[in-house]
């Protein structure tokens, strides 16, 4: 293992890690990818990140740090999107635990470093949410990524920090983030997206989805997440830029905070402080509306139906695409049925999908 990439929010992050392994570095021996196990609700019904305890089948790497194989399982009713992603992808999946602050990152990254002796070290992140000052508006995740940058941050080794697809997340405005990039370090290609490709059919990751759909040249603006976000999709949404990493550590107010934390509550606390609120804080909300959410099920011609009006208004938004995660909110479906919506969509109107996007007609 010559590489280590830090996924700086999981999620998509592990995803695009992928991609970039596959751009940059080719066919070399595989990257340990180092992500949360942090899914959107509609795969995991539990708030907030998983830990170790919260799996079956792990396999340790160093004393505080498991990797999630193929056959690792996590205990209902938690979800995870990782098993299924270290069975289909060649790379080594290994869980950030953040239930110990800061602290217990950092730890985590010093025992891989030490283990692996990697060539490189990268933090990624798509859309840029890590450069946050923590008092933005449009900012609904900066949790997890100020956390990562915390820990990477004390690392007694080079990390490079990279921003994938400027703004794809929706939390920071382009203008914002584009101020703070450094050099160009590549753009993504449909060449690149080939070895996520069958990932993406499945995985529910918004701005992941976005930056491979722009690197296979979809232009345009994207309506994304259950409030309806537009996300503008431009020649620069593709590219990926180095960033330095002391100047994103004295922007980001959370980050500088969360430093010598222990626990997790202790970050949470800081974000509210901060930010105004936690993300998980979020997430125990939701998960309660979503448990008394009446389960209908999924009638085509109604589906159809409410698809023509959905697509009628978002015209009128000038809306060009949508997300299948947003379509489903949007349908008042729950989020069960996201795949079987793609599938009777993909099935029904294939010249509108633009993979893994939704076209509007």
């Amino acid at each position: 293992m010559k590489r280590l990439i830090v996924a700086a929010g999981g999620g998509g992050d592990a995803v695009a890690a992928a991609m970039l392994h596959a751009a940059l570095y080719g066919d070399e021996d595989q990257a340990v990818i180092l992500t949360y196990a942090w899914d959107r609700l509609l795969v995991d019904p539990v708030p907030g990140p998983r830990g170790p305890d919260n799996f079956t089948g792990l396999e340790r790497l160093t004393p505080a740090v498991w990797a999630v194989p193929a056959d690792a399982r996590p205990i209902a009713p938690a979800g995870s999107t990782l098993p299924r992603l270290a069975a289909e992808l060649p790379h080594t999946f290994a869980l950030i635990d953040p239930h110990h602050g800061a602290e217990g990152v950092t730890r985590q990254l010093e025992e891989l470093v030490s283990h692996l002796s990697p060539d490189s070290i990268d933090l990624l992140d798509v859309g840029g949410d890590i450069l946050a000052r923590g008092d933005e508006p449009t900012l609904k995740s900066p949790l997890a990524d100020a956390l990562t940058l915390a820990a990477c941050c004390q690392v007694n080794a080079p990390v490079r920090l990279l921003v994938a697809g400027p703004g794809l997340d929706g939390e920071l405005p382009l203008n914002d983030v584009r101020g703070m990039l450094g050099p160009l370090i590549h753009t993504f290609t449909a060449k690149d997206v080939e070895s996520v490709s069958s990932v993406l059919e499945w995985h529910p990751s918004e701005a992941t989805g976005m930056l491979a759909a722009t690197a296979q040249g979809v232009r345009g603006t994207c309506e994304v997440r259950d409030a309806g976000l537009p996300v503008e999709l431009t020649d620069e949404s593709p590219t990926v830029h180095q960033v330095d990493l002391d100047e994103a550590l004295s922007r980001n107010e959370l980050a500088r905070a969360v430093l010598t934390t222990e626990t997790l509550d202790e970050v949470e606390t800081y974000s509210r402080e901060i930010c105004g609120y936690s993300e998980i804080d979020y997430e125990r909300n939701k998960a309660g509306w979503l448990k008394d959410q009446a389960d209908a099920g999924l009638d085509a011609d109604s589906v159809l139906s409410q698809l023509d009006e959905f697509e009628t208004e978002a015209r009128v938004r000038g809306i060009t695409h949508t997300t299948f995660r947003h379509l489903t909110e949007a349908l008042g479906l729950s989020g069960s049925h996201r795949d079987g919506l793609r599938q009777l969509l993909v099935a029904r109107r294939p010249k509108q999908y633009a993979a893994p996007l939704w076209r509007i007609r």
